[in-house]
C-alpha cells in the first residue's frame, strides 16, 4: 500500500485540501472506535483520532479500518498538556515527547488512510507558557521533514482572536488550524476576521451547545437541549457557518459518532449506549449525502414533572409522589418509552476539558413497549439527580429529553 498524497491548494483565493489529485471536503467526524462502519454508511467520508494508540486499538488497526470501509483519518498525536502538570520549560521531557512522536510518524506515514496529522488536543486550554506551540511547531517541522505527503495542524479550544494570533505567528510550519466550538460557532466568522487570520481552517470539534455555555438551574446544573432541539442546532451550525465558509473551510468533524459521559449519557454523542442513533446522526446523513432516512427519528417536544419545565427550577420532596409528561411529534405508532432517574455527577468528579467521568447510578426506572407519554414516579432521597426519558422506534432509533431535580428533604416547602 501506497501513500496517498495529500495536499493543501489556494486556488482563486479558496482554500481546498486534495487527495491524490481529487478534490478532498472534509465531511467527518470524532468517532468512538466502535462506529467507524456506521460513520460511513451515514455518508461521512473521514475521522479523527485523539491520540494514535486509543487503548483498545492500535495507530495501524485504526488506519486498517478505516481504509476498508473507504474513511481517511486526521490522526491526532497525544502532545502533554500544560493543565495535566507537564512543564515546557523542560528541555529533556520536550525532546523525549518528540522522539517518541517521531517513531509514530515513521510509523503510520505511508499509510493510504492517513489525511493529516493533528498535533495535540486544545493545549490552549488553561496554560501559560507559550513555549508549547514553540513545541508544536518543532512537531510540524519534524513532520515535514520524514513526511511530505500530508499536511499538521492543533487543535484549538474555542477560537478566540488573541489565541488564533498566538498559534498562527509561533507556529508558522503548521498547514492550517483547526478550532473546536460549540455554542458560539455563530461567531466564528466574527472572531476570524478579528484575528486577521486568512490561512485554512477545519473545525474539528462542532455539536451540541456546550454544558458550560447553556442556562443552569438555580442550584448550577446544566439544562440539556433535547435531541430534536440539538439536531436543529446540528442542521443550521452547519449550513449556516461551515458550508457557508467556502474559502478558508476545508471541511470539519462533528462531536461525537458514538457515545460518551459528559454530564449526562446523552449531551455529546450522536448515539446511544445501545448504539441507537438520534435526530442529530440523521440529520448529518442528509448534510453529509443529501438524502434523508427512510424511517425518521420521532420528534420530541417538551419535558414537564407537575407541568413544570427545567428552566422553572424543580424542586421536589423525598418520597413524594409527581407526575412526569413529554411532548411527542410522530405518526410512528410503534414506540417505546423508557424513563429513569439517574444521580448527578458528583461536582468533584466532573471531567475537564474532555477527560473522563464516572456514569453516575440510576436509581430508579420504568420502560413499557406501548406509549407511556406520562409516567409517576416517587422522589428518591434528598439529593441532585436527572429524569430522563427515551422514546424508541423499531429502527434503531431513539429521542432523548432530560431535566435536571433538586430533591429536598421531606416537609421542605417545594416549588413544584
Amino acid at each position: 500500500m501506497s501513500p496517498a498524497n495529500v495536499k493543501l491548494h489556494q486556488i482563486d483565493n479558496k482554500f481546498q485540501l486534495k487527495v491524490n489529485g481529487q478534490p478532498f471536503y472534509i465531511n467527518g467526524a470524532g468517532v468512538d472506535f466502535g462506529s467507524i462502519k456506521s460513520l460511513a454508511d451515514f455518508g461521512g467520508n473521514a475521522f479523527r483520532t485523539w491520540r494514535v494508540n486509543n487503548g483498545e486499538k492500535t495507530g495501524r488497526e485504526i488506519l486498517d479500518e478505516a481504509h476498508q470501509y473507504g474513511l481517511m483519518v486526521c490522526m491526532g498525536l497525544e502532545v502533554e498538556r500544560e493543565r495535566h502538570g507537564f512543564d515546557y520549560d523542560d528541555e529533556v521531557a520536550v525532546a523525549k515527547q518528540l522522539a517518541e512522536i517521531k517513531q509514530d510518524i515513521l510509523d503510520l506515514k505511508d499509510h493510504p488512510a492517513l489525511l493529516m496529522w493533528g498535533i495535540g488536543n486544545e493545549l490552549n486550554l488553561r496554560h501559560k507558557n507559550p513555549k508549547v506551540w514553540d513545541a508544536v511547531n518543532d512537531l510540524s517541522k519534524m513532520i515535514h521533514k520524514i513526511d511530505p505527503n500530508h499536511p499538521t495542524t492543533t487543535m484549538l479550544a474555542g477560537a478566540e482572536p488573541d489565541e488564533i494570533k498566538l498559534v498562527a505567528a509561533r507556529c508558522p510550519d503548521l498547514d492550517l488550524l483547526s478550532f473546536q466550538i460549540y455554542g458560539e460557532i455563530n461567531k466564528l466568522p466574527s472572531f476570524l476576521q478579528k484575528s486577521n487570520y486568512s490561512g485554512a481552517y477545519m473545525i474539528t470539534e462542532w455539536g451540541a451547545t456546550g454544558h458550560w455555555e447553556c442556562t443552569q438551574t438555580d442550584w448550577e446544573r446544566p439544562i440539556e437541549s433535547n435531541s430534536t432541539e440539538k439536531a436543529a442546532d446540528y442542521h443550521s451550525r452547519f449550513s449556516n457557518v461551515i458550508a457557508a465558509d467556502k474559502t478558508q473551510c476545508i471541511g470539519s468533524f462533528v462531536f461525537l459518532w458514538g457515545q460518551k459521559q459528559e454530564r449526562t449519557p446523552t449531551w455529546y454523542g450522536l448515539f446511544l449506549e445501545n448504539n441507537n442513533s438520534t435526530e442529530a446522526a440523521q440529520v448529518m446523513q442528509y448534510l453529509w449525502t443529501g438524502q434523508w432516512a427512510t424511517h425518521r427519528i420521532p420528534q420530541i417536544g417538551k419535558l414537564r414533572v407537575n407541568n413544570m419545565l427545567a428552566e422553572e427550577n424543580v424542586h421536589l420532596q423525598a418520597q413524594q409522589t409527581y407526575s412526569a409528561t413529554i411532548d411527542i411529534k410522530s405518526t410512528d405508532k410503534n414506540l417505546s418509552y423508557r424513563w429513569e432517574i439517574m444521580e448527578e455527577v458528583d461536582r468533584n468528579m466532573e471531567s475537564d476539558g474532555g477527560d473522563f467521568e464516572p456514569t453516575p447510578a440510576i436509581v430508579w426506572q420504568q420502560s413499557e413497549s406501548s406509549s407511556l407519554k406520562q409516567v409517576t414516579f416517587v422522589a428518591p432521597d434528598k439529593g441532585e439527580y436527572r429524569l430522563f426519558v427515551y422514546i424508541d422506534d423499531l429502527h434503531g432509533g431513539t429521542a432523548t429529553a432530560n431535566m435536571p431535580i433538586l430533591v429536598e428533604s421531606a416537609g421542605t416547602p417545594s416549588k413544584a
